[in-house]
């Protein structure tokens, strides 16, 4: 029978270490920048902070509404429809370097992609509570959920954003997979994919640059190795014990963006594996506890949910801290909860916010 229960101590408590680590970290590995930049220390960990305080306020008010709440059709479809909308407009916002992702609001900039998440977790976990019981015929099941989601990811691939493209398609997979499609259909499908995959890259300067970056970083040190190459020395540097906070060199305009994708880095020069460990822990507990939630749900819905919102921040963390250590190509995409950047910490929390609601309900015997 479900009753009501607490909501889950162990995941909230890693939520805000991750989100604790984050605030310190911004500003340790941003300050020289803001610095040199705007003249301006503090102005990455202004923002942060802010962010942050939305992003809790988030989280708080997502796990008071009950998620079945969110089991309403013309809600979602409402919602899915939206973020397309703003997924076309970003298409004509002005460029940043090189790519049109987002939105500038009064000096904030909002990421349409982050959102997309949160509308395609929701139809897909509406989608597959109807209709998992004919799961393995595929136009019956997955139409659907393949012109959709196949429709945002090929908005998000225009900005251009592959890597959120993919992670998109990632976060939906598993959740498909969870509800009982056959291994063949899948595995069929990431055969279909790597030809795709391969046109991408190769019809695409940059990307061919940095899978070639990727496979010998050596090549090229000071041109598209450079960040791999700076990353590694980062975390290489830091020992067990780090350099202590503060006290990172490769920040210092020398490992680029070091504030958002490659703060993991940051962590690991300056806390060391201590520090790195203490990050990825966090991140296993989240995925542990997220998986166990979904495990426990008390219906199809609720398990889909938090299998979706879990996924999100345990495939982009993934994502994340392989490209710090060079086990993946260069990607921009940051680590969930910790990196700066408002909208990713924003709808992580929010994510957060709904596993935690739907751990209130979980099935007990």
């Amino acid at each position: 029978m479900a009753r009501k229960l607490k909501s889950d101590r162990i995941l909230f408590t890693a939520a805000v270490l991750l989100v604790c680590v984050s605030v310190v970290m911004v500003y340790s590995a941003s300050a020289a920048l803001a610095f040199d930049r705007f003249g301006q220390a503090y102005m990455f960990l202004t923002r942060q902070a802010m962010w942050t305080a939305l992003g809790l306020v988030a989280l708080a008010v997502a796990m008071r509404i009950d998620y079945r709440t969110y089991r309403n059709e013309t809600f979602i479809w409402s919602l899915t429809g939206a973020v397309c909308v703003l997924l076309v407009l970003v298409l004509f916002s002005e460029p940043v370097n090189g790519a049109r992702r987002w939105f500038n609001i009064g000096g904030l900039g909002i990421q349409p992609s982050e959102v997309a998440k949160i509308a395609a977790v929701l139809f897909t976990a509406l989608m597959l509570e109807r209709r998992m019981h004919r799961i393995d015929e595929l136009s019956y099941s997955l139409l659907p959920i393949a012109i959709v989601v196949g429709a945002m990811s090929g908005l998000i691939l225009l900005e251009p954003d592959l890597g959120t493209a993919v992670s998109l398609l990632m976060i939906v997979g598993m959740m498909v997979f969870a509800a009982g499609l056959n291994y063949r259909y899948l595995v069929g499908t990431a055969i279909a994919a790597v030809p795709i995959l391969y046109l991408l890259v190769a019809s695409s300067p940059y990307r061919l640059r940095r899978l070639l970056a990727f496979l010998n970083p050596e090549a090229d040190p000071l041109g598209d190795g450079f960040q791999v190459m700076q990353s590694l020395i980062a975390v290489g540097t830091g020992g067990v014990f780090g350099r202590g906070l503060m006290g990172g060199v490769q920040k210092l305009f020398f490992l680029p963006e070091p504030h958002t994708d490659f703060i993991y880095a940051v962590i690991g020069e300056e806390l060391g594996l201590l520090g790195t460990t203490t990050v990825l822990v966090c991140f296993c507990v989240i995925a542990w506890r997220g998986v166990r939630i979904a495990m426990r749900a008390h219906d199809a819905f609720g398990s889909f949910l938090a299998l979706g919102f879990t996924a999100m921040i345990a495939v982009q963390a993934l994502v994340n801290i392989s490209v710090v250590l060079g086990l993946l190509p260069t990607k921009g995409i940051p680590l969930p909860l910790v990196s700066s950047g408002g909208s990713s910490l924003l709808i992580s929390l929010a994510g957060i916010g709904v596993l935690l609601n739907v751990s209130q309900h979980e099935e007990t015997s």
